[in-house]
């Protein structure tokens, strides 16, 4: 595998070892981890070619920002040529969900793009629901989301949660292995289904409390409100998640949070990971429940 080389402009360039130096071109290209279809399409419109010792890839093209630009501060955990990770806040959206939204997290990152002189569409690898914290992964060229699409298919990138649960869960570890569907007397809301699609939740107890629980847990799938539905049903709704049965008295909206990312870096493979700290109010609902357990 070739090591990636330095950006120029729109071109990744990279010095090829002496043993490939003279080498026909489409045996050096057997050396990069770009896919075939991708590979053709370079090819095609001549975005890669050898000039003596180096290889010259087009993987940076200029594009036409699909997203009008919102500009809120927005905190980065993770930056480089091929991917940006954001710590997505409490109370904002994925990306429009009808015609002419603003004020998304699409939108912003769009604003994020403009202001570094980034020409770049906006490419999300994952979702979250619009009250969940926690990192969000978007590839920002089209072998990135190639390589980010296919690891997300195979289950190869970890999104780790922590989650505040009503009730005492009494296993400290467990699997949750329930199908889940769309309510059919309900527009958003989903529920654990005989026909719905496979779901699989994996929850490890880090803390309990007198009335509720601290867990983390690692989605094997991504449905929409897994762990929401997940936890409701076997009887330890989220705190704050009217949607799905929990109650309003320590944190307004449902208490969970993506705490950690893991993913495998598209060029070199490299383990990357990035943490994001707990936000106010989860934390905020953390120390009355400890401050509860200590008074008694």
């Amino acid at each position: 595998m070739l090591k990636p080389g330095k950006r120029k402009g729109e071109w990744m360039e990279i010095r090829l070892p002496d043993s490939l130096v003279g080498v026909p071109l489409h045996a050096v290209l057997k050396r990069t981890p770009l896919p075939a279809k991708l590979l053709d399409k370079l090819l095609e419109s001549r975005g890669v070619h050898i000039q003596g010792p180096f290889l010259r890839l087009r993987l940076f093209p200029r594009e036409r920002r699909d997203f009008p630009s919102d500009w809120m501060e927005l905190n980065i955990l993770y930056e480089d040529d091929f991917t940006l990770v954001v710590n997505k806040p409490a109370g904002i959206e994925m990306h429009p969900s009808v015609k002419g939204q603003r004020r998304t997290l699409a939108n912003a990152v769009a604003a994020y793009y403009e202001m570094t002189g980034q020409d770049l569409r906006v490419r999300h690898i994952h979702r979250m629901d619009k009250e969940t914290t926690g990192p969000i992964l978007y590839a920002k060229n089209e072998f990135a989301h190639q390589h980010y699409d296919r690891m997300m298919r195979e289950k190869k990138i970890g999104r780790i949660y922590l989650a505040l649960a009503e009730g005492v869960i009494p296993r400290d570890r467990g699997k949750i292995d329930l199908p889940i569907g769309q309510d059919r007397h309900h527009p958003t809301r989903r529920r654990v289904s005989e026909t719905g699609d496979p779901a699989v939740t994996r929850f490890f107890v880090v803390e309990r409390f007198d009335t509720h629980t601290l867990v983390r847990l690692e989605l094997e799938t991504g449905r929409t409100h897994q762990i929401r539905v997940h936890l409701s049903h076997i009887g330890h709704p989220l705190a704050g998640d009217g949607m799905y049965g929990g109650h309003r008295d320590l944190i307004a909206r449902q208490a969970l949070h993506g705490e950690k990312l893991v993913w495998n870096h598209p060029w070199t493979r490299e383990k990357l990971e990035v943490e994001a700290p707990l936000p106010d109010d989860f934390a905020e609902a953390l120390r009355i429940l400890r401050r509860r357990r200590k008074n008694g």
